[in-house]
């Protein structure tokens, strides 16, 4: 863009921006907020809950608008359950989890991007730890017995190699976020 285009985008914006302010600022003063309790009420999303026999609680919302599935699966656990002075258990736990279980061995990755899977990942919060990818509905079976399977055979799998590969991951991740600013706040 030449120094004079430049020029004369910033006038018409500081232009704009002086004729709309006035009017903006006037509809502002009269506008009143909406209380929350409506705004709340006025979200509903449907859904269904029912437990599993094994204690798991399941909740779905069906949307048919595309032919795809989001899966999330939420633990209740997060670095708010660390021992008092440790910190990185829980993300270290959350990390572990992607490297396979024992009848999916491997990086969870992969076969979740051979069927097809998108925004896949993982996240740790205080009070829990959380897995997420959308599948193909064609392939929602296969992403719940990969969740299956790392929720039951996943301590085979864990080996020191892996183990020391990801205590490495976490540590170098905390030392990023720790010297962001406000990281350690």
């Amino acid at each position: 863009m030449s120094r004079l285009s430049r020029s004369l985008l910033l006038a018409l914006t500081t232009t704009a921006l002086t004729v709309t302010a006035p009017a903006l600022a006037k509809h502002h003063e009269s506008a009143e907020p909406a209380p929350v309790s409506e705004l709340v009420a006025a979200v509903d999303i449907p859904y269904e809950e029912f437990t599993l026999d094994n204690g798991l609680k399941v909740l779905v919302h069906t949307d048919r608008k595309a032919p795809i599935v989001a899966v999330s699966i939420w633990y209740g656990v997060g670095s708010a359950h660390e021992p008092e002075g440790k910190t990185g258990y829980a993300h270290l736990f959350e990390h572990i989890m992607f490297n396979g279980s024992e009848n999916a061995p491997g990086d969870y990755f992969e076969p979740l991007r051979q069927i097809g899977a998108t925004d896949l990942n993982g996240t740790t919060w205080l009070d829990r730890t959380n897995y997420f990818q959308t599948v193909p509905t064609s392939a929602l079976d296969v992403a719940l017995f990969l969740e299956s399977d790392r929720m039951g055979y996943l301590l085979g799998a864990v080996t020191q190699e892996k183990l020391d590969n990801q205590i490495g991951v976490v540590s170098n991740e905390k030392r990023q976020g720790d010297n962001q600013p406000y990281g350690l706040v």
